[in-house]
C-alpha cells in the first residue's frame, strides 16, 4: 500500500471575467451561423447542462448587456468558417495559462506555509493546451522556485488527470520521505470553443471553462494528523467505450466529442469496480463518509449517485461548483475537495472522474 500523502495547502484561481449561461448561448449561436431555430435549441441546451456562469481568459470585461465583450471568435462568417487556429489558441494558452498556474500556486503555497525553496518536485497537469518551455518552467521562475525542482507533466489525461497528478506526487513522496511536491492543474477550456454545428461538440462548447488549482504536499508526519491525506487512487477502462469520450487536436483547436450514452456506460459499469476497490482498501460504499464527484454534466452525476447507490445530497458540492463555474476539466475536483474540506465534511472521502478511454479515475482521502 502507498504511503500516505498529506495536503498541506491547496489554493484554486478563476478568470477574472465571468459570463452566464445565456450569454454563451448567444454568443454561441454567432459562431454557428444559427438559425432562429437552432438558437432556441442552443439556449435550451445551455440551460440544460447545470451551469450558471463560467470563466474565460477571453473575457476582456465585465458583460453588460447583450454583447460578449470578446475579440478572439468573430462571428462565423461562412458556414466553412472555423474560427482561430490552433496556432493561435495556443499562443493564447501560452500567455494566459502561466498567469492563471502562478495565481494557484501561490494561494496554495501560501496555504501551505511552505517556503518556495522547500519544493522539491513540481507536477504540472494539462490537457488544454502545449508549449515548451512551459506553465512548469514559468512557475519556477515567478514562484522563484529551487532551479533543481524535479519536473512531471500530466498531458492531454482530460477531466481526471488532477488524480493522475496527484498519483504522481504521491509516488514521489513515498520515495523520497523529504520531497515537498507542488502540483499545480491549469486548464483554458475556453480556447476551443468549436464553429459549426455539430450535436457533441455544442454540447462540449455549453460545458467547459477555465481554471487553475494547486497543492502542496508531502509524506505523512507526527504533526500532519488534522491535514486531508491521500491514502490510495485506483483506476478502470470500461470495456467496448473508447468511442463514447474523445478529445483530439485538430487545426482550429482540440475537439471533444461527449456521447449521451456515458451516463448509461456509468450506470452499467461503475459499481461493480467500485465496489472491488473499496474492499481493497477495507471499506463498503456506505462507509464512505463524503463525494467529491467530477460534474462532467448534470446527467453524469445523477448517473453516479445511481449507479454507486449514494443519496443524492452527496452531490451537493459537485452541483455547486459545475453552477458556478462550469466544467473546468481537471482543476475541477481539486475545487470540489477545497468546499468539502473547508465544510469539514465526513471522512472518508472518495474522489471519482471519467475521461476518454472510458476512463475511471479515483482517489481516497481521509
Amino acid at each position: 500500500m502507498a504511503s500516505e500523502f498529506v495536503i498541506a495547502g491547496l489554493g484554486t484561481e478563476l478568470p477574472r471575467h465571468r459570463i452566464s449561461q445565456s450569454d454563451s448561448a448567444a454568443l454561441a449561436g454567432s459562431l454557428s451561423s444559427a438559425t432562429s431555430e437552432q438558437q432556441r435549441k442552443l439556449a435550451a441546451l445551455y440551460r440544460s447542462t447545470g451551469v450558471q456562469t463560467r470563466g474565460s481568459v477571453l473575457l476582456e470585461s465585465r458583460i453588460d448587456g447583450p454583447a460578449v465583450p470578446q475579440s478572439f471568435y468573430p462571428p462565423q462568417r461562412s458556414p466553412e468558417d472555423r474560427g482561430p487556429s490552433t496556432a493561435e489558441r495556443m499562443q493564447r494558452y501560452e500567455d494566459e495559462a502561466r498567469v492563471m498556474a502562478f495565481e494557484a500556486c501561490r494561494s496554495a503555497l501560501s496555504a501551505s506555509g511552505c517556503d518556495p525553496l522547500r519544493i522539491t518536485h513540481l507536477v504540472t497537469v494539462s490537457c488544454s493546451g502545449f508549449s515548451a518551455p512551459g506553465v512548469d518552467i514559468e512557475l519556477m521562475n515567478r514562484l522563484a522556485l529551487s532551479a533543481n525542482v524535479m519536473r512531471t507533466h500530466v498531458g492531454f489525461m482530460g477531466c481526471h488527470g488532477a488524480i493522475n497528478g496527484l498519483r504522481v506526487a504521491q509516488a514521489h513522496a513515498a520515495a523520497d520521505p523529504g520531497a515537498v511536491v507542488l502540483l499545480c492543474a491549469v486548464e483554458l477550456c475556453s480556447l476551443h470553443q468549436q464553429y459549426g454545428w455539430h450535436s457533441e461538440r455544442l454540447v462540449a462548447n455549453a460545458l467547459f471553462s477555465d481554471g487553475a488549482a494547486a497543492v502542496v504536499g508531502h509524506s505523512r508526519t507526527a504533526n500532519a494528523e488534522t491535514r486531508p491525506r491521500l491514502i490510495a487512487t485506483g483506476a478502470g477502462i470500461v470495456p467496448d467505450t473508447t468511442d463514447l469520450m474523445s478529445w483530439r487536436i485538430g487545426d482550429h483547436g482540440f475537439e471533444m466529442t461527449l456521447s449521451p450514452r456515458v451516463p448509461d456506460a456509468i450506470r452499467r459499469s461503475l459499481r461493480p469496480w467500485l465496489s472491488a476497490w473499496l474492499e481493497s482498501h477495507g471499506l463498503t460504499i456506505d462507509s464512505v463518509g463524503s463525494w467529491a464527484i467530477h460534474p462532467g454534466g448534470p446527467r453524469i452525476l445523477t448517473a453516479v449517485a445511481e449507479a454507486a447507490g449514494f443519496d443524492e445530497a452527496h452531490l451537493r458540492v459537485s452541483r455547486s461548483v459545475l453552477a458556478e463555474c462550469g466544467n473546468m476539466s481537471s482543476p475541477t475536483i481539486l475545487f470540489i475537495l477545497d468546499r468539502l474540506w473547508r465544510e469539514q465534511a465526513p471522512g472518508p472521502c472518495v474522489v471519482l472522474a471519467f475521461g476518454p478511454g472510458l476512463a475511471i479515475e479515483a482517489a481516497l482521502f481521509a
